[in-house]
């Protein structure tokens, strides 16, 4: 593919600003919408796919998802009575629910959803937009209107509770023999790639630290997505009134600031791993609440090994299922539902639609508390 547009404004074949769409611009906003069309469409050719390998998308692939993208931002214009390149997952998922309603083929639809992925992808790689969408709807190729996802059982979070606690554990330091030490200092040598000679004290409690325990805990209660994990701060956390405090600043869904419940057993392994993040030296100049082990904020592909290692310990089945950190932020919304009703999920979750907001707290924090304290 080209890297530079034709004279008749298109990339290989790939037209950049569609006839139908110029008629929603004015010649500055054609420019401007040409030149992003223009970035776009080679970044999907050449890295869309994989970016982190350098592999794209097949040209017809490319070509395809750069026209229903087209149609996606005519659409979300005519809702904004104007032209304008600022999109969101409400954006998004609004649109999804107006293609229920179009007269196209489910092919299409899920055509449209991988579209709409791959352009918050593009805003995630290229343009640290830090965009984590999840669908309310989700489109498949079947003649089911949407999937329902892959959430845990309230057995399946009473293991995977149990097993964090086991995660990377190791006998305590006090308790080994001068030669047993040795075996154990192997371990952590190759554990936290240092060598064997540099291994502490601090790295057995490093092992047997409050982290993980902490991410996993608050997220039970929490339904904390990936993005809430890798943006959550020090400062959302208030262990006297056993809450998450989320600014809406800093809300994923950007509309309200949140109050958000939290277990005694939650607000414990907050409590030791504040105690504990203070000791390591990658938090000294950051607010981050939790961060890797290479000083990174969490996202999706490190929480789904997370979690795949903790149901290999929990002796949680994995085959045919479609398991991921979202999994847990349903079973939250379940539970809640269960236990508090819609109004409670809407205020636990931070879920909004795009009819409207939720404005007010619904379901008192005080019940939501008691929910969770009640929970396995």
């Amino acid at each position: 593919m080209t890297t530079h547009p034709s004279k008749n404004g298109e990339l290989d074949g790939i037209t950049l600003v569609p006839e139908p769409t110029r008629e929603y611009v004015n010649p500055r906003q054609f420019e401007d919408y040409r030149l992003f069309r223009e970035n776009l469409i080679n970044w999907m050719y050449h890295l869309g796919k994989n970016p982190e390998l350098a592999e794209g998308y097949a040209y017809h692939t490319t070509r395809q998802r750069s026209y229903k993208l087209d149609q996606f931002y005519r659409w979300v214009w005519e809702q904004e009575d104007g032209y304008t390149l600022t999109i969101t997952t409400d954006h998004a998922d609004q649109y999804l629910k107006h293609l229920v309603y179009e007269d196209t083929s489910q092919v299409q639809k899920v055509g449209v959803q991988k579209a709409l992925k791959t352009l918050f992808k593009y805003y995630t790689h290229e343009k640290n937009k830090d965009i984590d969408w999840e669908p309310e709807l989700n489109f498949t190729s079947s003649s089911n209107t949407h999937q329902i996802k892959d959430f845990l059982t309230p057995d399946e979070r009473r293991k995977l509770k149990q097993a964090v606690l086991e995660h990377g554990s190791i006998p305590h330091y006090n308790s080994l023999t001068p030669d047993q030490r040795e075996t154990w200092k192997q371990h952590l040598a190759q554990r936290f790639e240092k060598p064997k000679s540099e291994v502490s004290k601090k790295d057995w409690d490093r092992a047997n630290g409050w982290k993980y325990p902490s991410i996993l805990y608050t997220t039970m209660d929490a339904g904390l997505r990936p993005i809430e994990v890798g943006r959550a701060k020090t400062s959302w956390i208030d262990l006297e009134n056993q809450l998450l405090r989320i600014p809406k600043e800093e809300s994923t869904k950007n509309t309200e600031n949140w109050r958000v419940a939290l277990s005694d057993q939650s607000c414990n392994m907050l409590h030791h791993w504040l105690a504990e993040r203070d000791h390591y030296d990658k938090y000294c100049e950051t607010d981050a609440l939790w961060l890797t082990k290479y000083g990174n904020p969490y996202g999706s592909s490190s929480l789904n090994r997370f979690l795949k290692r903790l149901c290999e310990t929990a002796g949680i089945p994995t085959e045919d299922r479609s398991l991921t950190w979202y999994s847990i932020t349903h079973s939250v919304g379940t539970q809640m539902s269960r236990d508090q009703g819609p109004a409670a999920v809407q205020q636990q979750l931070r879920q909004k639609s795009y009819e409207m907001a939720v404005r007010y707290d619904q379901a008192p924090v005080d019940d939501r508390q008691e929910a969770v304290n009640n929970w396995d």
